[in-house]
């Protein structure tokens, strides 16, 4: 890498670094923002997966801390650095002792010691409560929960502080101790009403409350740099200190931000490894019927509320390509696409919410027994596994869309897809004939966007609001829109994955 290969900042020009982590990969990122320009390149990517110990599933923190080191010291190496912005998936967490020591490494979502624990907590709150006060979706392993499993063992027991990744990451950049509320708003932990901790539901489950760190909103400084970081980094004493600035810290957050929505109703799905789908709202739906729907209430920024489903989905295609390559073969992902979209559509679909595609493991076979077990055609190719997976999140996400807005009253004319699943055309045009409007797919790096856009307005860029910065947006990043076609029966298909329920009206 060298200086030509990323944007150069023009007088004026604010240039920031956002760090993006998913659960199967991080960036570094090098934004640059200034009247009329937002530019963002990659600098640096590492491989990102949790990590099996005697039957457990643990994150590698430090080895995360070590490649966010390495992406910022290229970016300082490379211009200057004003700020810093953190954002990564939600619900994990790390323990800090009372001398801000980390108890062990942070367990991965994926891990399975919360199986069962969900009902052990309704005993003690029951389920309707907890969504009236959180509005969160019932998730097996939102924080709560693993808190939960967790009860009475060493390390919570010694723990005087839970920070959530991104949260514990600007720690260790800055020294300071808190939570950013998007991501505090994914505990089950966090009263959607208030915007307050729930440590009253906390008690009565046993908890200890009292590790919930001060609360922050994004926008807000964190810190910055420590001296030994800025070393690190190659800043020298004389440098100016680099802030560090609390973003959307969940990465849904940030991708939502980075939506180019202009002022139609519009509807999103941030398509990753996860695919989250929903609407941006004004205040949280807490109805009995959002909790039937298991639809959850995350903050955003600036106020607004996420109101969303969390889908499965590219996780199921991504770990069934890390199967058929164990063998060492390699799979060509856009081959193997071009392959299944010209197999006949929706021939086999099955839920691809089901939890048995949760942890790691053999996908094929899984989508296979799902689908023998509701009487559908058995997918044998792979390219069949492909258009199996593609055809049904399609569908997951026509049922849940249309369930968002019949739950909260809103509609919507137009559907924005961002995040990496973008540039999954079939998936993309598949969507909008199941959905039947138009979807507008881009960007590929809307969360990285949404935390470049959100510290640049904390440094004095004139972005004052949401609407500002998704201008801003639409003015620097090419669409691709798909209209939708009217020649499938997706209700039907919808039917097949859940016979006996009716179909949410839009």
């Amino acid at each position: 890498m060298t200086t030509t290969d990323l944007p150069t900042p023009r007088p004026g020009d604010l240039r920031v670094a956002a760090v993006d982590l998913g659960a199967t990969s991080g960036r570094v990122m090098v934004g640059v923002v200034g009247p009329g320009r937002l530019d963002l390149a990659e600098v640096h990517r590492f491989p990102n997966s949790g990590v099996p110990v005697d039957g457990a599933l643990y994150w590698d923190v430090l080895g995360i801390h070590r490649e966010v080191l390495v992406g910022l010291r290229k970016i300082a190496a490379t211009g200057p650095l004003d700020a810093v912005g953190i954002d990564s998936w939600a619900v994990d967490y790390g323990l800090l002792d009372r001398d801000g020591m980390l108890l062990g490494n942070p367990h991965s979502h994926r891990d399975r010691r919360t199986d069962g624990v969900a009902e052990r907590v309704w005993a003690e709150v029951p389920a309707e409560e907890l969504f009236a006060r959180t509005g969160l979706q019932h998730l097996p392993f939102n924080t709560v929960f693993q808190l939960a499993a967790a009860r009475g063992t060493a390390a919570l027991e010694a723990a005087q502080t839970l920070l959530l990744l991104p949260d514990l990451l600007g720690y260790w950049l800055t020294g300071e101790i808190g939570a950013e509320r998007t991501n505090a708003s994914t505990t089950g932990l966090y009263d959607a009403g208030t915007g307050t901790w729930t440590t009253d539901l906390a008690a009565r489950l046993g908890l200890p409350w009292s590790i919930l760190p001060p609360l922050r909103d994004a926008g807000d400084r964190v810190g910055t740099l420590v001296p030994d970081v800025a070393a690190a980094i190659g800043r020298s004493d004389a440098d100016p200190a680099v802030p560090v600035v609390a973003v959307g810290s969940h990465d849904t957050a940030s991708a939502v931000v980075g939506v180019p929505a202009g002022d139609e109703r519009f509807a999103y799905i941030s398509s990753g490894t996860w695919s989250l789908v929903g609407l941006e709202l004004a205040a949280p739906v807490l109805t009995e019927a959002a909790r039937a729907a298991n639809f959850t209430n995350e903050a955003g920024v600036d106020g607004t509320v996420r109101y969303l489903k969390n889908v499965m989905g590219l996780w199921v295609l991504s770990q069934s390509v890390h199967t058929w390559e164990r063998d060492g073969s390699t799979v060509d992902l856009p081959q193997l696409l071009a392959e299944a979209a010209g197999l006949p559509a929706l021939r086999t679909v099955v839920d691809i919410d089901d939890a048995s595609l949760l942890p790691p493991g053999d996908m094929p076979a899984r989508i296979r027994a799902l689908a023998e077990a509701a009487g559908e055609p058995v997918p044998t190719t792979r390219a069949e596994v492909a258009r199996c997976i593609v055809d049904s999140l399609a569908v997951a996400y026509r049922r849940h869309l249309r369930a968002a807005a019949e739950t909260s009253g809103e509609g919507f004319d137009v559907l924005h897809v961002v995040g990496g699943g973008m540039h999954n055309t079939l998936l993309c045009q598949l969507t909008a004939d199941a959905v039947g409007v138009p979807v507008l797919a881009g960007p590929g790096e809307a969360a990285a966007l949404g935390n470049v856009l959100v510290q640049a307005r904390a440094l004095g860029a004139d972005l004052p609001d949401l609407a500002a910065m998704r201008a801003l947006l639409r003015d620097t990043h090419p669409l691709r829109r798909y209209e939708p076609r009217d020649h499938l029966d997706w209700a039907a298909a919808e039917r097949r994955v859940h016979p006996g329920r009716p179909t949410p009206v839009g």
